[in-house]
C-alpha cells in the first residue's frame, strides 16, 4: 500500500511532450566556510558539529527512498589538515573590496588536522558521501567564492575552480556540476565552468524575490518575503524546466525552492509548507518538469530528528509520484545529460 500523497490536485493530464519529471536536491556543504562572514564559531558550535551527524543520516535517508542528490563541497573541505591545503592554495587569490568576504586569511589561523578542528575540514565527510551509490559529489567553488561581489574578477574566479578541481582529483571526483556560493550567478563566470569540465549549475528563477544579488544589494524584506513564500503562494507554482541545448553547457538546473529547518516557533506551521511543495512537485511529476529542493547540511544540525522527519515526508511524496508518473530524483549532473541528450535527438 503507497502512502497517502500529501498533496491536493489528483487530476493526471499527460506530461510535457510525454517527458518524465525530475526531482532534485542539492546540497551546500560549507561547515564553517559558509557562514564565517556572518556569524561567530562559538555562537554556531551545536549546529555545526549536528552537520557532521547529520550527513549519514540524510545519506541513510537517500538510499532507503533511492534519490540521487547533489552534494556542492567548498573545496577547503577537501583536505583533512591545515599543511595539504596551504601546500594546494592557487597562485591567484581574489581581492574582494570589502576584505572580510576572503577566506584566504584565516587559513593561518586554522587547527592541524580535521580531528582538532572539526569546522574547516571535511575529507572524511566526503568520503562518506562517495561510499553511497547515486550520490554525487560537486562544486561550491574553492574558498566559498563570492561572484557578485565588489573587487574579484573572472580570472580569480578561474584559478579558484582550477583548485577546486584538483581538490576533488585527490579523492578521485571529476567536478561535473557547482553551485555558487549565496546563489551569486554570475553568467560571464559560466564559459570559465564550462572550460573546467562542469556541466550544471544551479541558477535562479526570475521571480524578484529569487534573483541573483551581493550583499550589497540583499533585503531584509526579500529575506523576508522568501520565507513567507514557502508557507503561502506568493511567487506562483515553482516548477522549472533546466534550460541548455547542444550548445548550451553548462545545464542551468534551476533551483525551485529552500527547504527551511524547523524552528521552535515555526513548527505548527510546518503542515502548510509541506503541502505546498507537494503541491509543487505535483505539478513537477504531472507536467514533466523539474522540482529543486535545496538547503545546507548545517541547517539540520540541530532540532535533527524533527527536520529529517519533514524530509521523510517529502520523500514519501516523492515515492508516491514515482509510482504515478515515474517521477525520478536525480543528481545535477544527471539532469543536465538529460537535458543534452533530448536536445541533441
Amino acid at each position: 500500500m503507497h502512502p497517502r500523497s500529501l498533496s491536493e490536485d489528483k487530476d493526471v493530464s499527460p506530461s510535457r511532450g510525454g517527458q518524465t519529471g525530475s526531482f532534485v536536491i542539492s546540497l551546500d556543504c560549507e561547515l564553517f566556510w559558509g557562514v564565517r562572514d556572518k556569524r561567530r564559531l562559538q555562537d554556531y558550535r551545536e549546529n555545526l558539529l549536528g552537520d557532521r551527524q547529520v550527513v549519514p543520516r540524510l545519506l541513510d535517508l537517500f538510499d532507503e527512498f533511492d534519490v540521487h542528490a547533489t552534494w556542492a563541497f567548498v573545496g577547503f573541505l577537501f583536505y583533512s589538515d591545515r599543511s595539504s591545503l596551504v601546500s594546494n592554495l592557487p597562485d591567484r587569490l581574489p581581492q574582494y573590496a570589502n576584505a572580510r568576504f576572503s577566506a584566504y586569511d584565516e587559513i593561518a589561523e586554522l587547527g592541524e588536522d580535521e580531528s582538532l578542528d572539526p569546522f574547516h575540514f571535511g575529507g572524511s565527510l566526503i568520503e562518506e558521501v562517495l561510499r553511497h551509490p547515486g550520490q554525487e559529489v560537486a562544486s561550491h567553488t574553492f574558498s566559498h567564492f563570492y561572484c557578485l561581489e565588489q573587487g574579484q574578477t573572472v580570472e580569480d574566479f578561474r584559478a579558484d575552480l582550477e583548485a577546486n578541481c584538483r581538490a576533488a582529483r585527490r579523492h578521485g571526483v571529476e567536478l561535473k556540476s557547482l553551485v555558487f556560493p549565496r546563489n551569486q550567478v554570475n553568467p560571464d563566470y559560466l564559459e570559465a565552468c564550462y572550460d573546467l569540465g562542469i556541466r550544471a549549475y544551479r541558477g535562479n528563477t526570475s521571480s524578484w524575490l529569487y534573483r541573483a544579488m551581493n550583499e550589497e544589494e540583499e533585503s531584509n524584506i526579500r529575506r523576508a518575503l522568501r520565507y513567507a513564500d514557502a508557507f503561502v503562494n506568493l511567487s506562483g507554482n515553482r516548477i522549472v524546466q533546466p534550460e541548455g541545448n547542444g550548445s548550451k553547457i553548462p545545464v542551468d538546473v534551476m533551483a525551485s525552492r529552500f527547504l527551511y529547518p524547523q524552528y521552535r516557533w515555526s513548527a505548527p506551521l510546518d503542515r502548510m509548507r509541506i503541502r505546498r511543495i507537494a503541491k509543487e512537485m505535483r505539478a513537477a511529476a504531472r507536467d514533466g518538469y523539474c522540482y529543486h529542493i535545496w538547503w545546507h547540511p548545517h541547517n539540520f544540525g540541530v532540532n535533527q530528528d524533527a527536520n529529517l522527519r519533514i524530509l521523510r515526508r517529502i520523500l514519501e511524496e516523492y515515492r508516491v509520484l514515482h509510482n504515478e508518473y515515474g517521477f525520478e530524483a536525480l543528481s545535477m549532473s544527471e539532469v543536465a545529460d538529460r537535458v543534452l541528450r533530448q536536445s541533441a535527438a
